[in-house]
């Protein structure tokens, strides 16, 4: 009988490991998730930084 608690013990912290590992996982992914989220957003704005400078020189260009 003591090897069925000491084997439901081991299975029980592999378990705990098992969903440790799985949650650090998930928290690694999330902060990929969020970086990658973030240089979308960078680029997006860079691009419309270009966008709004293209539309100030032909602006500009038509004043003169």
């Amino acid at each position: 009988m003591s090897y069925l608690s000491t084997s439901g013990l081991d299975l029980s912290s592999m378990h705990q490991e098992l969903v440790r590992d799985r949650i650090q996982t998930l928290h690694r992914e999330a902060e990929e998730h969020r970086r990658a989220a973030g240089l979308q957003r960078l680029r997006r704005a860079e691009r419309d930084a270009e966008r709004a400078s293209a539309r100030l020189r032909t602006a500009i260009l038509r004043l003169i």
